[in-house]
């Protein structure tokens, strides 16, 4: 035990260390934890007795702080005003790639009532900025393409959430009996509305609170970081005390606080640049632990077939339809859905879901998940680096191309 955890904290403390050269390469730090947690792991030198509750509880804690720090660092109004690619990607691309991964996971798992097939759809649909650091840390993409890709993963996945809990309390009504199911789905919908009020009214009522104390001075920075995390956490318990979800309370009280301090809390970005990290870098060593080595044993043929489709087909594809009618060239297009890599988030709320889910389903819900998770970790993070570089390349190309065309139309007229 002690063995094991001292390869983990050296293996933190090294990339720590080397963490700026090695984001301009195809080494991420989700690569790194997850592979140290699977190899520590394989190793025997730490066992996770009843790993599924150690992972759950760190995946509660994990999914509602980021949830709460990705919404609230959105501005929405600037988003609405100055750029229309996130929105078109989260409001057509985030359903597009629900409807067509559903339609493909057909092929692949046929014998799968078809709130599965929607449910696993919907669970590979969100996206995670960290497996793709390396795109938008790299100042050679435009500043368009590196701000459109970090909303849109920063959003994606509490948008995507409602639609998880639905198909979950459908799958629910499925194989349980009637009356279990129609009480599914009736939890299903209390989840969702009353964890919607519920984070509507505490961001409102914390982001007043914010303000006042810090206009009034009673307040100082330190103190203000550890009243923030404490309303992610009473957020989470008051929706889950109503019958709400609190992942969803989590989330709007993330958007609505962060919409009225407007930049105001220091603390949101400074604890997500560092705190933060931490918390995502566990979570992956948690997942590498305790899971992968069983989602990869489990790995069949049509499992990963469907993961490379989801990756290179599926996302792809409703990306660029979501961006059609844009200023966005079909190489912008092509780019943008590809990097859409598969994180935290899926792995999160698939392990969540698993448990609420009767036999086998919950179990194949979580395989197709973690091995997403580990394939899009490898593909993602080696391409990020060289095709972020060659993307760069290539519009400046373009743009220069386009202006000598523009000045030689000129001169011909």
């Amino acid at each position: 035990m002690e063995i094991g955890l001292l390869i983990l904290l050296f293996a933190v403390s090294t990339y720590a260390m080397l963490a700026k050269k090695l984001s301009t390469t195809i080494i991420t730090a989700p690569m790194v934890f997850l592979g140290m947690g699977f190899i520590v792991s394989q190793l025997g030198l730490i066992h996770v007795e009843d790993a599924h509750e150690t992972v759950y509880l760190i995946a509660e804690i994990s999914l509602v702080v980021l949830l709460f720090l990705d919404a609230s660092q959105i501005n929405l109004r600037r988003l609405k005003r100055q750029n229309t690619w996130p929105l078109r990607m989260l409001l057509l691309g985030l359903p597009l790639s629900i409807l067509i991964g559903t339609g493909f996971a057909y092929l692949f798992f046929p014998e799968w009532p078809w709130p599965m097939l929607a449910l696993i759809a919907a669970i590979l649909a969100p996206t995670d900025a960290a497996l793709g650091q390396a795109v938008i840390s790299n100042e050679s993409v435009p500043t368009n393409e590196r701000q459109s890709l970090s909303v849109e993963s920063g959003l994606n996945d509490g948008l995507a959430l409602p639609i998880i809990l639905f198909f979950a309390s459908i799958v629910a009504m499925e194989i349980g009996s009637e009356a279990n199911g129609t009480s599914w789905l009736m939890f299903g919908f209390n989840q969702i509305f009353v964890g919607i009020f519920v984070g509507l009214l505490m961001g409102w009522l914390s982001g007043r609170l914010f303000l006042y104390s810090e206009a009034k001075q009673i307040t100082s920075s330190v103190y203000e970081g550890i009243g923030v995390l404490a309303l992610t956490g009473i957020s989470y318990v008051m929706a889950s005390l109503l019958g709400g979800n609190g992942f969803i309370a989590s989330f709007v009280a993330g958007l609505v606080f962060g919409h009225i301090v407007k930049g105001h809390c220091r603390f949101i970005y400074q604890f997500t640049e560092s705190e933060g990290q931490i918390l995502i870098w566990t979570s992956f060593v948690i997942i590498g632990l305790g899971l992968l080595p069983s989602a990869i044993e489990h790995l069949t043929l049509p499992v990963v077939g469907y993961i490379l489709v989801s990756i290179f087909i599926v996302r792809p594809l409703a990306i660029y339809l979501s961006l059609l009618g844009t200023k966005a060239k079909t190489l912008t297009r092509v780019f943008m859905g590809f990097f859409g890599p598969r994180g935290l988030a899926t792995a999160l709320f698939a392990l969540i879901i698993s448990k609420d889910i009767i036999g086998e389903y919950g179990h194949s819900i979580l395989i197709v998940a973690i091995n997403a998770v580990w394939i899009s970790t490898l593909i993602h993070g080696i391409a990020a680096a060289p095709m972020a570089d060659w993307y760069g390349a290539k519009i400046k190309l373009l743009k220069i191309k386009s202006k000598a065309q523009k000045k030689l139309n000129n001169q011909n007229q």
